[in-house]
């Protein structure tokens, strides 16, 4: 996503994303005789693909032109935190004191990524954080409002609302044209984004939490940030600042306050399942 950007835009670059993630799905439903029932459902799907899918993507590509991939990681591990503070207005989820306190943290923690010297702060930095932020946002309404959704498989639910994101973006592209010819590299990117980050990761994300629980599945909360450190240094030469360490500990921390996840966590659920 931070190599396709520049040249993409938020509406083209998603636009391929999800479409490609879309016909990668077909592909394997009909492969698997699974067969979408679209109209039966598609308010669900309409709603699922503009809060999961199209309008946080968009939002992170809008950021990623301004932020390096390890601060886009650090903010896309935010949602379980805005995620509590969403829940305790929408379902009156109580708020424990380790909850608030992670609140905090991650908070700071965001503070701390944008960075104290305020001779680097620009204009278009604050807005790309923010857009970073609104997009974890997005991702824990859509949680949310899961909770009281129609229950669909999994399967389902990723197919159809990636079909859904692609209506949703249509209209955005005569508004928010490409900003230049790509180049095979870029189209290489775009087609890696859709096909292996967004539709078989759909596919392994959820079946990781059928297979092994929410529990488990949550810990890849705390590895986006490493690996986007990782990646961002070894592919795009990023250099790692005091900043983007500090401000990944502290938003992991306050993470795992929020959800409560620990390795005490994960032995509990296999234990449970096991027996």
């Amino acid at each position: 996503m931070r190599i396709a950007a520049p040249t993409f835009g938020p509406a083209y670059l998603i636009e391929f994303r999800v479409s490609f993630a879309a016909l990668a799905l077909l592909v394997i439903a009909l492969y698997l005789k699974q067969y979408l029932h679209f109209r039966a459902h598609a308010r669900h799907y309409f709603i699922l693909g503009l809060l999961n899918t199209a309008l946080p993507f968009v939002l992170f590509v809008y950021a990623a032109q301004t932020l390096t991939v390890s601060m886009l990681a650090i903010l896309n591990a935010t949602a379980a935190i805005w995620g509590a503070l969403i829940a305790f207005f929408w379902h009156r989820t109580p708020l424990s004191a380790k909850s608030l306190i992670g609140m905090v943290l991650g908070v700071c923690g965001v503070v701390i990524l944008v960075g104290w010297d305020q001779t680097l702060i620009s204009e278009k930095l604050i807005w790309s954080v923010l857009a970073g932020v609104l997009a974890a946002v997005s991702y824990e309404i859509a949680s949310n409002y899961a909770k009281n959704a129609p229950q669909i498989p999994a399967f389902d639910n990723a197919h159809g609302s990636m079909w859904a994101a692609v209506v949703w973006l249509l209209p955005l592209l005569p508004f928010v044209p490409m900003r230049a010819v790509p180049d095979s590299t870029e189209i290489s990117a775009v087609i890696a984004l859709g096909v292996i980050c967004t539709g078989i990761a759909y596919l392994l994300y959820f079946r990781l939490i059928s297979e092994v629980g929410a529990a488990s599945a949550l810990s890849v909360t705390f590895l986006i940030p490493l690996f986007g450190i990782i990646w961002g240094y070894l592919i795009l030469d990023e250099q790692v600042g005091l900043n983007t360490l500090g401000g990944m500990v502290l938003v992991l921390t306050g993470t795992m306050l929020v959800t409560g996840f620990s390795p005490a966590t994960l032995q509990a659920e296999r234990t449970t399942r096991s027996q």
